[in-house]
């Protein structure tokens, strides 16, 4: 790996991770409803698990990984609390996902990674390369990322973002607005002033949703 997992790792042992809703972006659920998830799945930066815990308790065939061991650990947790036990993961960087699984997946999904990466353009690039490697030629990226079109919290970004890092060997199919929740931690809580607040201390943030095929 090529970084530490000590801040990852922190926030999921002090429970302070804003993206840990207690449940799935709806903007996710619906895309499944929707048809949105196909053939084998891998769910990168998987987090709390939700998202893979969804897609299992669906009927795919999905694996959730993600960069921090404290994160899978709680994603397996999470899993036997909501009784799903037979959801998958695994420790896995991102930037660099196991050469073994190339071409392994026809769907990976992103939900609030990719933005991570929204000023350093050295390692988005490759975060991409490795995503194109894990797909089959024809697979779909769904990604769900935090909008600058709006003020928010965590790391935003622009369309332009998107439409520039997903180019050679890429077909951008769709990119629209969508909405992401957020939980108010003392991790965002200087970014959410002003923001309305639901009563379970929830943002609804702008997003941006997208298609994206491997060629």
């Amino acid at each position: 790996m090529t970084e530490t997992t000590e801040r990852w790792d922190s926030m999921y042992d002090e429970d302070t991770a804003p993206w840990v809703i207690g449940r799935p972006q709806p903007a996710i659920d619906e895309l499944e409803r929707a048809g949105g998830f196909t053939g084998r799945v891998l769910d990168v930066g998987c987090g709390a698990g939700e998202h893979t815990i969804l897609l299992t308790a669906r009927g795919h065939d999905v694996l959730g990984v993600d960069f921090s061991p404290s994160a899978v650990g709680f994603a397996r947790r999470n899993a036997e609390a909501k009784g799903v036990p037979e959801a998958r993961f695994a420790v896995a960087d991102a930037l660099a996902i196991d050469p073994r699984s190339t071409g392994a997946y026809d769907t990976v999904l992103d939900s609030a990674l990719f933005h991570i990466w929204g000023t350093e353009p050295e390692r988005r690039a490759r975060y991409v390369r490795s995503l194109h490697g894990a797909l089959r030629p024809g697979g779909v990226l769904r990604l769900l990322a935090l909008s600058d079109a709006e003020p928010g919290f965590g790391p935003r970004i622009g369309a332009d973002i998107v439409r520039g890092a997903f180019t050679d060997g890429w077909q951008l199919v769709s990119l629209e607005p969508a909405r992401y929740l957020g939980r108010v931690t003392p991790v965002v809580a200087d970014n959410v002033a002003g923001l309305a607040v639901s009563p379970e201390g929830l943002v609804d943030a702008a997003a941006w949703i997208a298609e994206i095929r491997r060629s």
